[in-house]
């Protein structure tokens, strides 16, 4: 019984680590194609704050404007999002 549980186990963290491969892979391009996609800021303003390319997108009925400033922007938001997750889990259950 406990080789059943012990295979089940590997089988769940096999799946895991390609699943979070996957999660890191797609946003992996999907910065490879903001980078690509960036056109240079029409704004003033956006071109005083620093800002070196902007996107305006849409998705599932909601409007995008991402930008991307040369160096870090004067103010730091409160709510900043790292996209580390999906490397730091990868790399975690491909080890374990």
């Amino acid at each position: 019984m406990e080789s059943y549980i012990l295979d089940w186990a590997g089988l769940l963290l096999r799946w895991l680590h390609v699943i979070t491969a996957i999660a890191w892979i797609g946003s992996s391009f999907y910065f490879v194609f903001l980078d690509s996609s960036l056109t240079p800021p029409v704004d003033d303003d956006l071109k005083k704050q620093g800002v070196s390319g902007e996107l305006w997108a849409v998705h599932g009925g909601g409007f995008y404007h991402p930008v991307k400033f040369n160096v870090s922007p004067p103010k730091m938001p409160d709510n900043l999002h790292w996209f580390y997750w999906e490397s730091y889990s990868t790399w975690l259950s491909g080890f374990a």
